[in-house]
């Protein structure tokens, strides 16, 4: 399935939807019309785990193109928003996970061109989540080296407390977009937190994709461009920590829980790494996709 947050109009509240086609449909009011109690947001869904999916599944291919009145909209009726519009906690970033990208950051930003020997982890707040659409700030008073990052963002189902490597995929939710902006001159004594870290930071969507439908994480294409103009253009497969490997590490201190959020890192491409470089400014519109889950779309504006 590809769940969504969507609202059907500027006043509306947000609700839990699927993609279906041309169409969003409602979970929450099919649930009803079909006796199945669900939730109208994508947390407590999430909550419910993988029987809550399966359930789902059954009831949306039962009703497909047959949709009960009051249930689904057409999808240009609807704005979608982030499919987890406030995060419960810090988005969990993996940096400097494929090769070529540890090599064009060595060059531009003076990390080490060694390979990690572990993953490299920083965080992002909730607040710097947005939907495709959505303005990524810039704030000129901060940064004049603002940069783009296309990424695999894995959604955790279950929760993981010291798992292994070999059980951690069974504890993915789905997956989705996410395109880890970052301030490159906002670098503080080698923390990251707030140049990756401000508001709107963190567009992601346009939905999430259940792990059902992707069975290899590591066979995913992804792309961005700038302006329409491509930058970056690599495969999942080139990780250097691979989606297991980073949950297994992660939970062996911290505990992953339901709804939570890792962002893989990014393959090369990125503006700091390019001769000369080049950086995001008020104007340009920044896209982001991977294949089979969708794209974003984000206009950069002045604050």
């Amino acid at each position: 399935m590809k769940l969504v947050t969507y609202r059907s109009g500027s006043e509306a509240a947000a609700r839990l939807g699927a993609l279906s086609a041309d169409h969003v449909v409602d979970l929450q009011r099919l649930g009803q019309k079909t006796g199945i109690d669900l939730p109208d947001n994508m947390l407590s869904f999430i909550d419910l785990g993988r029987r809550a999916v399966e359930a789902t599944a059954e009831m949306l291919a039962t009703h497909l193109e047959k949709w009960p009145v009051g249930t689904a909209l057409p999808a240009g009726n609807v704005t979608l928003l982030a499919p987890i519009p406030r995060p419960r906690k810090n988005i969990f970033g993996i940096g400097l996970n494929y090769v070529e990208h540890i090599a064009e950051s060595s060059r531009a930003l003076d990390t080490s061109a060694n390979l990690p020997d572990k993953p490299v982890i920083f965080s992002k707040p909730p607040t710097t989540v947005i939907g495709t659409g959505d303005a990524i700030q810039h704030n000129a008073k901060l940064t004049q080296q603002l940069d783009w990052e296309v990424e695999l963002a894995v959604i955790i189902g279950r929760t993981a407390r010291r798992v292994s490597k070999s059980e951690a995929l069974a504890h993915v939710f789905g997956y989705s977009v996410m395109n880890d902006v970052s301030a490159r001159d906002n670098r503080r004594a080698g923390q990251w937190i707030f140049s990756k870290g401000q508001d709107s930071y963190a567009p992601f969507g346009p939905c999430i994709v259940t792990a059902d439908e992707i069975p290899d994480p590591q066979a995913l294409e992804l792309w961005l461009t700038v302006n329409g103009v491509e930058k970056q253009r690599s495969n999942t497969r080139h990780m250097l920590f691979k989606v297991d490997d980073l949950i297994a590490d992660i939970s062996s201190a911290i505990t992953l829980e339901p709804g939570d959020i890792i962002a893989t890192g990014t393959p090369s491409g990125v503006g700091a790494g390019r001769t000369p470089q080049e950086w995001m400014w008020p104007g340009d519109v920044i896209e982001a996709g991977i294949a089979g889950i969708g794209q974003i779309r984000n206009p950069v504006v002045p604050i």
